[in-house]
Parts: C-alpha cells; structure tokens; sequence
C-alpha cells in the first residue's frame, strides 16, 4: 500500500481482542461444508449520496451464530474496516425479525441466535462512504461521477471459518450508464445487474470494482496472454486523456517485473485507476488488481505522470511480494485476526524499493528522476531524529499506530519508515550483492529465488524472517545476511543507512538547485519544504506549519506544529514569499523574520540564516564504481519487444468483464 497525502510530511514525497477457542467451534457448526454460497446483492444507484445498500442471504442451521464485519483489511496493516459506517442493519429469518447483541469486547462481532426452522439467515444494512479523503478504502471512495467498491465494507461473514473456506456470489447495480472494471470474474449482466461468478471470500475482498461514467481501458499487453490493463474513472472525461507512450511505457513495465521475478502468480492484471480531487489518495494492492487513487489532473502533467509510475509500479510488484509471498504475521486466516507487522520492511520496503527501480529500468523514469527520488528519501530519512530513539524494525511492528499519526512532530515520532528506509536498507542489500560478487550476483537473483517458481493463478507462500536470510545465503553464502538485516533493523544511530548509495558510486550533497521529487511533491500537496533549510515544512493552508525538526534553526526558534506564520519580514506571508525569503537569506546581512500566531497569541521570530534553499542530490563519486547505473539497467534489452516475449508466461485470464457498460 502506498499513501498518497494531500496534506501530511511527505514519507516519500511522492505511504482487539478475537473471539476464538470454545465459541469458534460452536458457531462453526452453523453453517454446513456443503452449504449453498452465501449471496450478497449491492446496490450502488445511490453512489452519488455517498450510500449503498447491501442484502446478504445466509444458509444456517438454528442455534447461536456470531457475524463478522471485516476487521484487518489486507493491505492496510490494520483494525481498518470502517464498522462505524455500517448502518441500518437488520436481520430476519422465515420473514421474521431476529435480534441481533454486539459483542461486548469484540465490537466487529455482532450475535444472534438462528430461530428453529430457519435454514437462511437474511441481512440488509447500509454503508455510508465518507466524505473525508485523508484515509484509505474507508475514506471517501465515490463521487457523483464514480465509486470504488470495496466488497469488504457491505458484508458479515460467520465466525468460525477461514476466508478461503466461505463461497460469496455477488450481484452488483451500478447507475444507468456507468462503466466498470474489476478482476473479479462475472457470469452475466441483466438489467438487474452484473452477476459475478461464486469465489472465495478472500478473492471476493481481493477485487473492488471501479465504476463510473467516465471510463475507459487502456490494454497494456494486447493481444496477449495474461491480460493487462489500466482501466481509469475520473470526475471528467477530459481526465482520461493519456499521451501516446501511455501504454508503451506500462508493457515495458510489464516486461521488466517478469524478467525480475522470472513468474506471474495471477490469470491477468489490472490498475484500477481513480482520478479525482475527492476520494482518498492511495494504492492498495491486490493480487489481480489494484485499487489505485490519485488527483483528477495526474495524467496532464510530466510531475503527475512521474508520481503515477512510482505508485503503479509500486502495487504491481505487491502481485509479488505482498500477495503471493506474504510475512506470516500478515497471512491471517481470515479478518478478525490480528495482522502482525514485523517484516513490513519487507513486505513495503522491498516493494518500495523495486517500485523505484522499475519505473526507471521501463523508462518511465529518467536515470536523474530515479536519483532525485532517491536523494530525496535519504535526506529526509537523514534528517529524522526520531530515528535515535525509536528504530526502523518498531516503525514496522507499530505500523498500525503510525498509519494514522497526525503530522504534527513526525520527524521526532517518526512515521511508518519502514517504505522509505526500506529503500535504502534494499538498495543497500543489492549494492552489497553486486559488489562482494564482482557484479555476477544482485538482487535480481534474490527476487526470483523468493518470489518465481511457477506461473499460474494467485498462490500464498508465506514467509519468516529466516526464509529471508536464506535466500539471501543462498546468493551469496559468504557473507553473514542475518547480521547485516539485524543491525539496520535495530540501529539508532542518527544518521540514516547510506551505504548502498556510497558504495553504489554516489554521494548525497545539498545545493540550492531545486529536487525534481521534492518539487512534484510540494506542487501536489501544496507546501513548503524546508526541512533542508529552516527545519520545517509549511503548509499552503493559512501557512500552518506542519512539521518542525528537532535540533533545527526552526526548532530553537521556538516554532513548532500547528503554528500559523502571518508575515515574513515585514510583509504578508504566502508560500512564495516564504521561499523568495529562505533564498534571499543568502545575500541577506538581517536574520530571517516571521510573525507567528500561536493560537491568540502572537510572537515575532528571528531566524539567523544565510545558507539560501538547500536541496539534496545525488553527486557522482568518481573514485568508486558506477553501481547504481548498474541496478537500473534494463533487464529486457529489446524495450518493448522484450516486454512482449516477458509477459506471455501464465495462464489465460478468467475472462472478467472490464470497461463494460452497466445495463440501465
């Protein structure tokens, strides 16, 4: 998953108790192995008011019976499934009422008791899609021109079973005219709906719909075997305008992640792509498919379209690394089961870390955009003094904390680094590799020992820390990985680890140039970053300050988040004015001056400083070996051809519908 913050520090710029035991199994006796599939209808005709309407049939036997709402949503490493939401909610059998009690520890378990005779459990409720963007699925997800439906938040599921153990058959409506798209294989369409064929509940959750009335698919592979595509809704037609390398940039893309892993674990892929102004700004991953949200104009800016490829590329490796090969703490069960995040450094950071590269081996990067992004993640994990006390391995273990820090203070709290450090720690791995190895051995060979094998339709094949090391002694066995992994996990040295960018034949400098990443940022998300001058960053909003790093000229300022700047030196503040001062500062003999409103009080700063904008960079060290040129090398040599002959492995796709009208 990657978060994409309209208003949070920029990660990455551009990221309960259980019932179980004695009652599982009693309440597993509820419902039968041979049991028809439990049926749920969703009407989303009023997607536009930000409401859907949801009937489920159950087949039961009589006695208690416990009912699920989805807990820990995969991909969003935490107790997310937004209950609140679910309202109106009413149960009956033979056309009867039945009562329903939630559980007084376990508010996602509600309970009833099946009357005698009753061999169906009916259900109706409503779920409300929020407003508010600053989340994930759970946020805003429709507009009055599209929804994104996530399967999780309009059903219950009864206690006792695993994921894979309970058959769902989903009928959908969507408003007259709205096109959809979805990995989820449909049966038929009617004017009753588009009919899905019976899956598991894990695959049913596995699959939101995108849907809107402006919709379009883009085949990626075309004419080939598995099926890739980037199916896009957005508020406006003019917003699906793609330019003519659009497609050839994404097969490329294609290309290289099977050259790198050498398999495909799904029957096709498709980038479920949002583009609007006013649903949650995020990627979620799934196997076939991700649920990825950006802004309405991505597509019409070189800035937009960079961040884009990153966070594409980002949930398509998680087909990989997240789906098919899983950390065991995140491969639960089903989802009442809490999610232990330890190796989401691998999990995320692996993924981050190829989720860079790969745009760059495909072309969708430049090899400077690569390295300003990566410039760009090492300063900002350099400059985090949070870092001394709270290590990166508890950024992972915390993640479910961290997601949902407020901003304020994030570079002593630290946030969830284990995306932006896990660059480095990979990029560092992948340097050692290459370099004890005399180039004969990278983390391409890692990534298809760990995550090959054969192709077929979505697999899980957990993993352990110790499958981690292993791997990686099976590469290169004269070098100690369990160390090299232990002591970047556990470090609180101040300063971030730079060795893969060091030893890769590059050094991190600041200059007043501006960073290509930081500036696609700041246009995006409406701030100042001056992290790398004054300490903080501020925000176009009444220039708030968002952040302030400890030890900084803005730290000993006595500035400090939530504080609001009103003037710089002597004139009314705007983010231009702002930075035209930080700049000018170099030429300046006064001290930088700002009026601070801090709540009803105000107070005049003086800040002596006279470096200018300072920006990080990444400069060529030409005493060392060129190995960072080495990891972005393409892996497929004929471009686009190679993609071609890349992404014919696997087998067909089930023949989902995609970019097809919804019948009136």
């Amino acid at each position: 998953m990657t978060r994409i913050s309209r208003t949070r520090r920029p990660a990455l710029l551009l990221a309960a108790m259980t019932l179980t035991g004695s009652a599982t199994r009693a309440h597993a006796q509820q419902t039968s192995p041979n049991a028809p599939p439990i049926t749920l209808q969703v009407d989303a005709t009023d997607a536009a008011r930000n409401l859907f309407h949801a009937r489920l049939s159950l087949p039961v036997k009589p006695g208690p019976l416990t009912l699920l709402y989805p807990k820990w949503i995969p991909g969003e490493h935490g107790p997310t499934g937004p209950i609140i939401n679910l309202v109106g909610l009413k149960l009956s059998a033979n056309g009867q009422p039945v009562p329903w009690r939630r559980d007084d520890v376990e508010m996602y378990a509600l309970k009833c008791v099946v009357p005698p005779g009753a061999s169906t459990l009916d259900i109706a409720l409503d779920f409300l899609s929020p407003s508010d963007t600053n989340g994930f699925s759970g946020s805003a997800s429709a507009t009055p021109q599209l929804a994104v439906l996530s399967w999780n938040q309009m059903l219950l599921y009864p206690q006792g079973k695993a994921s894979n153990d309970l058959t769902f058959a989903a009928r959908l409506r969507l408003p007259a005219g709205w096109k959809y798209g979805t990995a989820l294989p449909v049966e038929s369409e009617s004017s009753e709906g588009i009919t899905f064929r019976p899956v598991s509940l894990t695959t049913l959750v596995d699959s939101p719909v995108l849907s809107g009335a402006n919709l379009k698919s883009v085949p990626v592979t075309p004419g080939e075997t598995p099926l890739h595509q980037i199916i896009l809704a957005a508020d406006s037609q003019a917003a699906l305008d793609t330019p003519s390398d659009f497609a050839p940039g994404y097969r490329r893309l294609v290309g290289e992640a099977n050259a790198l892993f050498g398999a495909q674990h799904y029957t096709g892929y498709r980038w479920l792509l949002t583009l609007s102004d006013h649903v949650s700004s995020f990627g979620l991953e799934h196997h076939e498919s991700s649920d990825d949200r950006v802004s309405e104009n991505t597509l019409g800016s070189e800035a937009g379209r960079r961040g884009l490829a990153g966070l594409l590329a980002h949930e398509y490796v998680h087909s990989w690394n997240g789906k098919y090969r899983r950390p065991k703490g995140l491969a639960t069960s089903d989802y009442s089961q809490p999610m232990a995040g330890e190796l989401l450094w691998v999990y995320e950071g692996l993924t981050e870390y190829l989720g860079t590269i790969l745009p760059a081996r495909a072309g969708l990067w430049s090899a400077e955009t690569l390295r300003e992004n990566l410039a760009a993640t090492a300063a900002l994990m350099d400059n985090t003094p949070g870092r001394t006390w709270r290590p990166l391995a508890d950024t992972a273990i915390a993640a479910q904390l961290l997601y949902t820090a407020p901003a304020a203070w994030g570079a002593y709290r630290r946030g969830t680094d284990f995306y932006a450090e896990g660059t480095l720690l990979w990029l560092d791995a992948d340097v050692t590799l290459r370099r004890l190895s005399d180039g004969k051995r990278s983390l391409n060979d890692f990534c298809r020992r760990f995550h090959g094998g054969q192709s077929g339709p979505p697999a899980l094949k957990p993993y352990s820390f110790e499958d981690v090391v292993a791997t990686m002694n099976e590469v290169l066995p004269t070098y100690d990985w369990k160390a090299f992994f232990t002591q970047r996990l556990n470090s609180t040295d101040a300063h971030a680890p730079l060795n893969g960018i060091t030893d890769g034949g590059w050094r991190l400098v600041y200059t007043d140039k501006p960073n290509e990443s930081i500036g696609d940022a700041e246009g995006v998300n409406h701030f100042l970053n001056a992290i790398f001058s004054l300490g903080m960053t501020v925000g176009s909003d009444n220039l708030a300050i968002s952040d302030v790093v400890p030890g900084t000229l803005a730290d000993k300022a006595g500035l400090s988040p939530g504080m609001k700047i009103i003037a710089v030196n002597g004139r009314k503040a705007n983010l231009d004015r702002l930075r035209a001062a930080i700049k000018a500062s170099r030429a300046a003999t006064d001290p930088l001056e700002l009026v601070i409103e801090n709540g009803e009080y105000y107070k005049t700063v003086r800040i002596d400083y006279h470096d200018g904008e300072r920006y990080p960079h990444l400069e060529r060290d030409a005493a060392k070996p060129d190995v960072l040129s080495e990891v972005i090398k393409p892996l497929t040599p004929g471009g686009a051809a190679g993609a071609a002959s890349a992404s014919g492995a696997g087998t067909p796709a089930p023949g989902a519908t995609s970019a097809t009208p919804a019948k009136p």
